[in-house]
């Protein structure tokens, strides 16, 4: 569509995504010089609507970008009193004392969160200090300048046909252009993605690494409810089949956050993300505390999780990456909100000095240097073996392992130095042929739900008329390669049933039922050929998260 004409307007900072990075950098940049013309553009039709995390909120982020949230207001109503490792079995828990492990797992001062709400919170903070924040704006295109360099982005394009041609409402967006556009898209965003790949920066980096979280929000019986309560559990369901764990956070009103994450590095592609989620609540111990409760909201997205060494260049000529877009999750932690908020302000202060030195579209090294070497780089370079040591030798000798290594390296060093990922989720996907199928209960209703029943309560919704935003770089990959070979594993490891194999005349077909989508990219990610990308759907389409 490089053929069509569209107004434009010009800015000094165009920030695609309202997250807490998107958001904290634009706040920060109106508090330096509030001169600045900033814009904030998101695809979700309110800020808030695609923000979906644990979340346990480490607040030093928000500590340094409004010094007196509390007394503003900021929804952090609910501090950590209480916090619980466990191994799992299938019919009992190991408590894993908290004395042995490192000062950072403490979750002392932190607070849980429902990180919508602080984004819908930080959005008017930034509205008044006059940033202008457009939701319901996807951004589907960059605008290149000469020579290479990123001048904005095309957001707003509404009214395709289905096929891409331009339909009867067609509108065609508008170019927001900017001295410096901010990325802060998330995970794995369709533009960084872009930008990445343009400028080679991912080159001598180990491969990104990701898990796919799922979450839902009980209301539970007052008796069972503890306000302030932190429980992690590792172990069963998941066993040898995959990595990951779950959370369960005690927040206001009788509510729970109930979590799971799979690490997508796992080789048997019989297994289902999402019914080894609903099989965990079915474990005694967190049975026990849903039974009689009721489950009212559902929803997905993936996790950085590489770490320290995955993190690409985040610096091109006009453009720098924040927050997920680049990947600043504590893996053990299991937190990247305070970091994200520390990029988007690290990224910010680059910027203003730039232009107040009359610079503009070119590199903001400053941001790096700050992102490596400053409270970032301190807090991921600590547990970067983590992730590696989990992948190599399993959850047992990990804990072991990786336990010393974060002893060691709060302690200024490390015996491990800094180990490597090796392949990626895609390539580390196994074949059909030497795993047998996986025999998962059937969701009973009341613990655990079949997916396209939870996806309702996802509230998601997109324009069945426009392209889908689900693209096959080759349509026969699915039939003709992914099933034979790989049992075809999208119609597992996505948590939204977006993806069938259907009988049709006698044949296979392969079907995208882009409707259902969560926006989680967990298939541009694992898909073992790589044939899917996600690109964003128009403007305000997707998941409606009331307080993820």
């Amino acid at each position: 569509m490089s053929d069509v004409t569209r107004e434009s307007m010009e800015y000094d900072v165009v920030i695609v995504g309202a997250g807490p990075a998107g958001l904290s950098a634009a706040i920060r940049l109106k508090q330096i010089d509030p001169d600045l013309q900033v814009v904030v553009l998101e695809k979700g039709s309110e800020v808030g609507a695609h923000i979906l995390s644990g979340a346990v909120l480490d607040p030093c982020g928000l500590d340094k970008l409004i010094p007196d949230w509390k007394a503003k207001g900021a929804p952090l109503n609910v501090p950590v009193r209480e916090d619980n490792f466990y191994m799992l079995g299938e019919a009992g828990q190991l408590k894993i004392p908290n004395f042995p492990m490192p000062p950072l797992m403490n979750n002392h001062g932190n607070y849980i969160v429902s990180m919508g709400n602080v984004c819908r919170w930080m959005a008017e903070q930034a509205e008044e200090l006059g940033v202008e924040i457009f939701p319901g704006m996807a951004c589907s295109e960059l605008v290149w300048g000469e020579e290479g360099t990123i001048r904005g982005v095309v957001a707003g394009e509404f009214g395709k046909n289905p096929d891409g041609t331009p339909g009867d409402g067609y509108e065609p967006g508008m170019e927001l252009l900017g001295k410096y556009v901010f990325l802060g898209e998330g995970v794995r965003g369709s533009l960084s993605k872009q930008v990445i790949e343009r400028y080679g920066l991912s080159e001598g980096k180990e491969p990104q690494k990701f898990g796919l979280g799922m979450k839902e929000i009980w209301e539970i019986d007052p008796a069972k409810h503890h306000e302030g309560r932190v429980t992690h559990t590792m172990g069963w369901p998941l066993g040898s089949n995959a990595g990951g764990g779950s959370f369960i956070y005690h927040l206001e009103n009788n509510q729970v956050y109930v979590g799971f994450v799979v690490h997508l590095n796992y080789e048997n592609p019989y297994l289902y993300p999402y019914m080894e989620f609903q099989r965990f609540k079915h474990h005694p111990m967190v049975a026990e505390l849903l039974e009689g409760g009721k489950r009212v909201a559902y929803g997905a997205r993936a996790i950085s999780e590489g770490g320290y060494q995955s993190m690409p260049q985040m610096v091109a000529p006009g453009v720098a990456m924040l927050g997920c877009s680049v990947g600043m999750v504590n893996v053990p932690r299991i937190k990247g909100n305070h970091n994200a908020m520390l990029s988007g302000i690290a990224a910010a202060e680059a910027a203003a000095k730039a232009i107040k030195a009359g610079r503009a579209q070119d590199e903001l090294h400053d941001y790096e240097v700050e992102v490596r070497q400053g409270a970032i780089g301190k807090d991921l370079k600590k547990v970067r073996n983590v992730k590696p040591l989990w992948s190599k030798y399993g959850l047992t000798a990990s804990l072991m392992l990786g336990g010393v290594d974060m002893w060691t390296n709060t302690l200024g060093f490390s015996l491990l130095g800094t180990l490597k990922h090796g392949k990626t989720d895609a390539e580390a996907t196994g074949q059909a042929a030497r795993f047998e199928p996986i025999d998962y209960p059937k969701p009973d209703g009341k613990l655990s739900f079949d997916r396209l029943t939870n996806v309702s309560f996802s509230f998601t919704n997109h324009e069945e008329s426009q392209p889908a935003h689900l693209q096959l770089k080759d349509p026969h990959v699915p039939i003709a390669v992914n099933l034979p070979k790989y049992a075809e594993p999208a119609q597992r490891y996505c948590p939204a049933g977006v993806y069938e194999v259907v009988e049709k005349d006698g044949g296979k077909e392969f079907v995208v039922n882009f409707q259902n989508c969560v926006h989680c990219k967990t298939c541009d990610i694992k898909d073992p050929s790589q044939n899917i990308n996600w690109t964003v759907p128009q403007g305000g389409d997707g998941p409606n998260y009331p307080n993820m």
